[in-house]
């Protein structure tokens, strides 16, 4: 009996230690990420420092200036912010949102559920200069929407079914352009082709800056932002981001159904996963795959 509470104490301690050891490089690493849009107010909290693990995980390990280190970063508008829609009216629902992105929605009904993960995830490679991987592929044809070819003045339009690029600006590659080129993608990408981008995770072991969708017209996609584990189980938990239709803040979901709204999900295997506003099939998980440039 006295040891088994000694390796319970000890197993206690060891998971006390390494939540601050992986706080303190999480702190050390957001410092370090950067976020381009402009901020209406100055960061007063990021997601890392919001949402504390549950009891018995600690947030898994990442690497500095991963896509995980930057999500985990993201800025946050004060606890209590209401979730607005591109018009600037509040959502209908406010009771699904356990916090608000700092980030802008735009004032087009453009910025929904793919766009708004396509967006982080291009945000992100701007943000570390990999501007040549940025590219989605359009819906019609899943042929690539390449920064690369915008920042260099041309613009796609469409020519029958096809997606062909004239030269129509000079070129540009501020981060004034990148936002205008994001706008374009949301026109012309979604959930369906997104879907096809990615990369199905077979294994159900979800990681950071994974992806959950389901593609269609309407589909819906959320974006994994943070990942924390149990050292003795191996059990993982997760945050997810999503906008929604119409256009509206990004925000951090609080989990359907689970004690007191934690945002703190739970994949099983063979389970759908319920959010609060869309039920994501079995095997609905998945990841991004490193893309060499394409133009």
């Amino acid at each position: 009996m006295a040891h088994g509470r000694f390796r319970a104490l000890a197993r206690k301690l060891w998971t006390a230690a390494l939540s601050v050891l992986i706080a303190l490089t999480a702190v050390a690493t957001a410092s370090a990420q950067t976020y381009a849009w402009p901020r209406a107010l100055p960061t007063v909290e990021r997601l890392d420092q919001r949402f504390v693990p549950p009891e018995g995980f600690v947030r898994v390990p990442l690497a500095d200036l991963s896509l995980g280190a930057w999500l985990r970063g993201l800025p946050l508008k004060p606890e209590g912010t209401s979730v607005l829609l591109h018009t600037g009216a509040p959502k209908a629902r406010q009771d699904v949102h356990a916090a608000v992105i700092d980030i802008d929605t735009g004032a087009r009904d453009l910025q929904q559920c793919a766009d708004a993960v396509m967006r982080l995830y291009a945000e992100w490679q701007f943000a570390r200069g990999d501007v040549g991987r940025i590219a989605f592929n359009d819906t019609g044809q899943g042929r690539p929407i390449a920064f690369s070819r915008w920042a260099a003045g041309e613009r796609p339009q469409a020519s029958g079914r096809a997606l062909v690029w004239m030269k129509r600006a000079t070129a540009d590659s501020s981060y004034a352009s990148f936002r205008r080129y994001m706008d374009t993608v949301f026109a012309w990408a979604g959930t369906h082709s997104l879907e096809r981008e990615l990369v199905t995770v077979s294994n159900g072991r979800i990681e950071v800056g994974d992806v959950i969708i389901k593609g269609g017209f309407p589909g819906h996609a959320v974006l994994v932002a943070d990942v924390v584990e149990n050292p003795t189980t191996g059990a993982r938990r997760f945050l997810l981001i999503q906008s929604f239709m119409p256009a509206q803040d990004m925000h951090v979901l609080k989990g359907a159904g689970a004690s007191e709204g934690s945002p703190w999900y739970a994949l099983d295997a063979g389970a759908p996963l319920v959010t609060p506003e869309w039920t994501f099939p079995p095997g609905s998980l998945r990841r991004w795959h490193a893309r060499e440039s394409r133009t």
